[in-house]
């Protein structure tokens, strides 16, 4: 059985993190640390375990066997590096860390200490995204050769624990970044997952198109984000991410091949839509995608879990999600220079 630790007991944490760990047969709730000291007491009144007074009082339990971290971005890499040291596994939120050099630091400290490292990016898991990236690697549409991938809802002010304008998420001091972060890293590295390939250039614009605090002023971070990939198997695609589509979220990706067309969560019914080259309809209807309204399961914990207890490295590592996050630094470097930035990847 092994022993979990939540750091950070806000709206993620409450809704996906505890509640699935919760159902796991494999793992059992063992402390919690919030901020707001009243939430931690009463979750760990709910689930059982202990609410600790801090990060550090909590990291000095040895009964801890692994711990989620789902607090605000600009502390992911300081705690995770602390709970890494202190020889607990990390199960850690995205975006992954704000500067490329925590993230870095991140995999390092969980080589050096030969503890798991895994991150959030639970849009892998989605079935349909498994499905489709079987049916790629069979060649189903050919050669990936362009794409466009979409993740747009009506902001994070209605999704925290907290609702309403003055949102950690809108707080550069808290957050550092905002819809590229927030939702573009999952879009981005899903593409690296579905085509097995990289970003290696991207052309970017990050904006402050409509948000505002409670004082009516934009607020510091990006509400939307436009880039233009190119990928190292050469196919050229957009990714959009926005806090600012008020209406139904849109979660979609398309990619197109040299023998056919692929749509993912683009029609509420067919979760997976192929359209071939020689005109043959294709619909699988495996899934929904979960929303901020609708959510399910994510996955990621039973992953997380099932990692530890198989003593492997898990699919979505650090070292694996700091190409994504190489890519998200190199798009910001690029709508503050107004150039083409390349991807410096391993």
């Amino acid at each position: 059985m092994i022993k979990i630790g939540i750091i950070g007991c806000g709206k993620i944490a409450q809704v996906r993190h505890i509640p699935e760990y919760a159902a796991n047969p494999g793992a059992t709730l063992t402390g919690f640390y919030d901020l707001n000291p009243t939430r931690a007491a009463e979750l760990a009144k709910k689930y059982g375990g202990k609410a600790y007074g801090s990060v550090e009082e909590l990291l000095a339990d040895k009964h801890i066997d692994a711990v989620s971290v789902c607090t605000s971005n600009v502390t992911h890499a300081e705690i995770s590096i602390a709970a890494l040291r202190a020889g607990k596994h990390v199960l850690c939120e995205k975006p992954m860390a704000t500067t490329l050099a925590d993230c870095e630091a991140m995999v390092q400290t969980a080589r050096e200490t030969k503890r798991t490292l895994m991150i959030g990016q639970n849009q892998r898991l989605a079935k349909a995204h498994v499905r489709a990236r079987e049916l790629i690697a069979a060649g189903l549409i050919g050669e990936i050769v362009g794409f466009r991938t979409t993740f747009g809802h009506g902001g994070p002010e209605t999704w925290s624990v907290d609702p309403g304008q003055n949102v950690w998420f809108f707080d550069k001091n808290k957050a550092a970044m905002g819809a590229m972060a927030d939702l573009g890293v999952h879009k981005t590295d899903l593409i690296h997952y579905l085509t097995g390939q990289v970003v290696v250039e991207t052309t970017a614009r990050l904006l402050t198109v409509d948000k505002r605090d409670a004082a009516g002023n934009l607020i510091g971070v990006d509400d939307n984000a436009v880039c233009i990939y190119r990928l190292s198997g050469g196919a050229l695609g957009s990714m959009t991410a926005s806090w600012t589509f008020y209406g139904a979220e849109d979660n979609s990706t398309v990619l197109y091949g040299t023998q056919g067309i692929m749509r993912l969560y683009d029609d509420p019914q067919f979760a997976i839509q192929v359209t071939t080259r020689g005109g043959e309809r294709i619909l699988y209807e495996v899934d929904k995608i979960q929303t901020n309204d609708n959510q399910t399961s994510s996955g990621i914990i039973d992953a997380f879990v099932e990692c530890l207890a198989e003593k492997r490295e898990p699919d979505i590592s650090g070292a694996e999600v700091l190409k994504t996050m190489r890519v998200i630094f190199a798009s910001i470097e690029s709508s503050q220079t107004g150039r083409t930035v390349a991807v410096k990847q391993d």
